[in-house]
This record gives structure tokens, sequence and C-alpha cells, in this order.
């Protein structure tokens, strides 16, 4: 978890208004933790079938599943494509990462980047972070990068960052 406090409401509706995938995509959200942006999701209208989320956490994997019936959860390590369920390969519109990125070496951010690309080639992501400035240097994976939101109204006040490959 990137906070001690779970993402506000306030992030997850601009996450949500920041979703490009089409009616019939899944989102696929990395990290999704205690559920706070998953909620957020829901509520903004994104049906449980076309949510699904990783949790590498068990405990957490088991309450996201309790929490959210209908939604996948996928328990295990975002950085494996395998992870996703054939039925789901083709069908990812959009990724959320929930994971702290900008807390890790850059050799570890590729290995995410590389996953995400691998499970929705040409989609690029979208990232949330404390950062007041872009928490990933987009040059240096090749990535072009732009915040879509931000909300003062989340502890800490947050970015929504959308990432696309060059």
């Amino acid at each position: 978890m990137g906070s001690i406090v779970p993402s506000s409401p306030a992030l997850a509706r601009r996450v949500a208004a920041a979703l490009e995938a089409r009616p019939d995509e899944v989102i696929l959200e990395l990290g999704a933790g205690t559920g706070a942006i998953t909620r957020g999701l829901l509520a903004a209208g994104i049906r449980p079938e076309r949510l699904a989320v990783v949790e590498i956490e068990a405990p957490l994997a088991a309450r996201l599943r309790t929490a959210f019936p209908g939604v996948t959860v996928l328990e295990g390590d975002a950085r494996r494509p395998d992870l996703i369920p054939p039925r789901l390969r083709g069908r990812i519109g959009d990724i959320v990462c929930g994971i702290p990125l900008v807390l890790l070496p850059l050799a570890e951010q590729r290995r995410f980047i590389n996953a995400m690309q691998a499970t929705a080639p040409g989609r690029g992501f979208l990232h949330y972070s404390y950062c007041a400035t872009s928490p990933l240097p987009a040059r240096k994976h090749g990535l072009v990068g732009r915040r879509a939101a931000w909300t003062p109204a989340n502890f800490p006040p947050a970015s929504v960052w959308r990432y696309r490959p060059v």
C-alpha cells in the first residue's frame, strides 16, 4: 500500500472519470488493497463482471472476494501477465495501477510496466500517486505521461496519471 490511509471516494471518482475502456472491455486494477478504489469504480457504474482486481496479499484478496461479489479477484503478483485468466485475455481495456511504483527502482518499475503492456498492448495505464509531479520517469520507460486528474480531497492529495507508450 502506498499510504497509511485508504484512498478516498474523491480519488476513486477521479480514477473512474479517467477510464477509457469501452463498455465491452474489462478494467483491471492492480494492487487493490482494502478495496477503496474498487468500491469507487463500482459506485461509478462499472458492473462487477467488468472489473478484475489483483492483490498479492492473501488476507486482502480474501477480504476483496467477500466484499465485492461478482468482481474477479486475482491473488498474485501483478508483474505476471499469466495471472490473467484466459477468459479475460484480450478484453482488458484499462489498467488502474495502485502500486506505489515511485518507491521502486527503475528495473522494478520496468517489470510492472512490461506486465501491463503485455496485458493490454498499446493501451497504456492509469496510475494514481501522492506525488506532485509524475511518479514515473516516463521517457526512461518509453512512455508519455499526463496528469488526468488531481484531488486535494484525498489525504494526502493525489494525482491520477495516464501513461501511454510512445
